[in-house]
């Protein structure tokens, strides 16, 4: 990242001008990657095809195998929530340096609940909030809240992909991300929208996103930014950056090659890439504010 992408970063953040995307990678060493639960899974359901570290393709396997996908959610969290939990008291875990900024909303497609736990360590009030998409349109109409502010001290926590508090809301399997965008590509077409708040929508559209915890490589990354692109269509207007890990298992020149082309690929949908770990770019945060 250049000078000027960093002072625009820690001005938005500073002055709550700012979204944070949260990704796995945000409980690296907590909880298990995508890849680790794909292959324990796999192992689980004797996943008879080559490519076992496909979470998506995995999971809509084990859903049909077990003949009720809510089954193996309720499943997948028992398993997370044997992992534990960040050290909040710890400076530069990433959900508690996050929640030392002045932000009102913030977005995640990790089931956990980390980000409002390091919130409320903050002394801050936090609003959990799942996006409805599993839901049929009553049910979706009667979830809507209207009263719904974000606000700096009390800020929302957006599970755009589900939450541990419900598990039929999870986007973890093929199937699921199908009707994920499908759902929500309706849903902005539409009149009265209802599977993305109103009072958070400008909070998507009108400042700048940070996605941090995600790989280009990712599944999960290439659906949410594809679906951004095509359903929030405002989403390019502002300067954005994601921290991204370096491509892996590429010799030096290769993977020099491929991130000159990553980076200017997504330069043109105005997102600037910091090539390094969620650690990596949370010490250089902390340094940049001084926060030691």
């Amino acid at each position: 990242m250049k000078e000027l992408d960093w002072q625009r970063l820690v001005y938005g953040l500073e002055s709550g001008d700012c979204t944070p995307f949260l990704g796995a990678g945000m409980c690296s060493g907590i909880l298990p990657t995508g890849r680790e639960l794909s292959l324990e899974w796999a192992a689980r359901v004797r996943y008879p095809f080559d490519d076992r570290t496909s979470l998506p393709e995995v999971m809509d396997f084990a859903a049909i195998d077990a003949g009720d996908p809510v089954f193996v959610k309720q499943q997948v969290l028992e398993r997370l929530d044997g992992c534990g939990v960040p050290d909040f008291d710890d400076p530069g875990e990433p959900h508690a340096l996050l929640a030392r900024f002045p932000l009102a909303v913030y977005i995640t497609t990790n089931y956990d609940r980390f980000m409002s736990q390091a919130l409320t360590k903050r002394g801050k009030h936090p609003k959990s909030v799942i996006c409805p998409w599993y839901l049929n349109s009553a049910d979706i109409a009667a979830r809507v809240d209207d009263d719904l502010r974000p606000y700096k001290e009390e800020p929302v926590v957006f599970h755009l992909h589900g939450s541990a508090d419900e598990a039929r809301s999870l986007v973890i399997s093929r199937s699921d991300y199908v009707s994920f965008l499908i759902n929500l590509s309706k849903d902005y077409a539409a009149d009265g929208r209802k599977l993305v708040p109103v009072a958070i929508r400008p909070w998507l559209t009108d400042r700048p996103l940070l996605f941090i915890g995600y790989s280009l490589q990712d599944w999960t990354f290439n659906v949410l930014f594809q679906g951004l692109r095509q359903t929030l269509s405002e989403v390019h207007l502002r300067r954005h950056v994601s921290v991204q890990l370096p491509p892996p298992d590429l010799p030096p020149r290769r993977r020099r090659q491929a991130q000159k082309y990553l980076t200017e690929y997504f330069d043109r949908w105005k997102i600037t890439i910091y090539w390094g770990t969620v650690n990596d770019f949370c010490a250089e945060l902390r340094l940049r504010m001084g926060w030691g």
